[in-house]
């Protein structure tokens, strides 16, 4: 198990390096640059922005510039906004708070409302329910997050007036109440498309296990059906279910970044749109790497634990 983890904790290190420089060269390489931000300043002249660019070190090889900035990243500094030169990882932290209270929420409805319909579709195939499951994961699965946003902002704000257009939070008020009702809208429309998938997986994993010869064998000897469902069928149909939430992880990632968007929900992804906006390239760089440290990490953990319940697929 031990060689299993370290296995896996050296492929993910290898994959952040990669991703960094893959990240680093882009962003160094787009039009305009890192000196774009400084550029765009009427009162630059090209002296100005020569002494800026070897105060940042944006004079040097880019190769060098890379380990320079990936060794301080693993010092913890994670250099400094150009907006307003805040730590990045000071800006990242102000903003986790509200990524991770939607993606969580998400989640939850996701999987909670996934499982059942997988469920209930697997144990009646075929039926009226499954066949409409199946249309609406396929019409949910097809709709892109920002016009399910969109509609659902017209529909519920600006027709019924039920819930707010956007933001966190009404400016004086910030109670739970205050902040619950800011957060039904993104939290359903992230919810509802990752609901599909989860429903889809469900519904797959649990028809595979109810087939097995071990649970007829308990029909036959007379086990309850809600016993065989609980004990042995549905237990076994989440064992693939943690592999799916490991990689379920990104895509809720990319999700969260559209559905901030377009609730000016003041989060991760709001940020990251508005620094790429603004060229403030150390912000967006350690976004990225954020982002692909924690799905990195969820991946990990969602194989350790299928590693832990499921002793075959270990090496050694």
């Amino acid at each position: 198990m031990a060689r299993y983890v370290l296995n896996r904790l050296a492929q993910a290190v290898m994959l952040l390096v990669i991703v960094s420089a893959i990240g680093f060269a882009l962003l160094h390489l787009a039009p305009g640059g890192p000196l774009s931000q400084f550029a765009a300043s009427a009162q630059m002249t090209q002296e100005d922005l020569d002494r800026v660019s070897k105060q940042l070190g944006l004079d040097r090889p880019l190769p060098i510039q890379y380990l320079d900035w990936f060794l301080r990243m693993l010092r913890g500094d994670w250099g400094k906004s150009y907006r307003d030169g805040e730590a990045v990882l000071s800006v990242i932290s102000s903003h986790l708070g509200a990524t991770l209270e939607l993606m969580v929420t998400a989640t939850i409805v996701a999987v909670l409302l996934g499982c059942w319909i997988g469920i209930l579709g697997a144990l009646r195939r075929y039926s009226l329910f499954d066949s409409l499951a199946t249309v609406g994961a396929m019409i949910a699965l097809s709709i892109p997050t920002f016009w399910f946003g969109l509609v659902t902002i017209y529909v519920f704000s600006v027709t019924l007036g039920w819930l707010p257009a956007g933001n966190r939070e009404t400016v004086g008020d910030g109670s739970f109440l205050d902040l619950l009702h800011h957060l039904i809208a993104p939290a359903l429309v992230l919810g509802l498309v990752e609901t599909a998938m989860w429903g889809r997986f469900m519904r797959s994993s649990m028809l595979e296990v109810i087939n097995q010869d071990y649970i007829r064998t308990a029909r036959a000897k007379g086990m309850p059906e809600w016993r065989i469902l609980t004990v042995h069928a549905l237990r076994n149909a989440l064992l693939p279910m943690i592999t799916v939430a490991g990689l379920q992880f990104p895509t809720l990632l990319g999700g969260a970044l559209v559905a901030e968007t377009v609730f000016t929900w003041p989060g991760m992804g709001r940020l990251f749109l508005d620094s790429i906006g603004y060229r403030d390239y150390p912000v967006v760089m350690g976004i990225l790497m954020f982002s692909a440290i924690m799905v990195l990490i969820g991946s990990l953990i969602a194989d350790i634990l299928y590693a832990v319940v499921d002793p075959r697929i270990r090496v050694g």
